[in-house]
């Protein structure tokens, strides 16, 4: 197991989540890719999408069935205005690369939103550090490992 994946795995297991972190053959770069590899509806992924607020990283975990609406999510949660990080910011302040960044194991705890829309499916998938490492989670568990608020994130 990647490097990356196997600190995801430390930190998931420190924090009591019996769910595993599993390496597929397939990609799970994108929301459709990774339901596609696991055989379950795209919006049971939980993309971890990493913008800017103020200057500061801030984690969104969405649903893979649609897209964060950054001037509401914005409103909603408090912030300043919300813009997406590019490629190096997003390595910066999670130690991993875009199509594979996990809710956990980054250098610093990010202030997170985790989506409303995920508590409608029972099991979740999230990605464990690399384009193809996952682990099974679930909405509460997503709110008790990021410390994160629950909130829409569409329109």
């Amino acid at each position: 197991m990647p490097a990356r994946s196997m600190e995801v795995a430390r930190v998931l297991a420190t924090a009591g989540v019996a769910g595993q972190v599993r390496e597929l053959t397939e990609s799970t770069r994108t929301a459709v890719e990774a339901a596609e590899a696991l055989g379950c509806d795209v919006g049971a992924i939980a993309n971890s999408l990493v913008f800017l607020s103020d200057d500061q990283p801030v984690l969104v975990l969405t649903s893979g069935r649609h897209k964060v609406d950054t001037e509401a999510l914005a409103a909603r949660w408090g912030r300043g205005k919300l813009r997406r990080a590019t490629p190096e910011q997003v390595r910066q302040a999670t130690g991993q690369a875009i199509g594979g960044v996990a809710p956990v194991g980054h250098p610093q705890v990010l202030p997170a939103v985790v989506d409303a829309a995920l508590t409608e499916y029972p099991q979740l998938w999230a990605a464990a550090g690399t384009p193809r490492t996952v682990f099974p989670t679930t909405a509460g568990e997503l709110l008790r490992l990021t410390g994160g608020l629950l909130l829409p994130v569409g329109p």
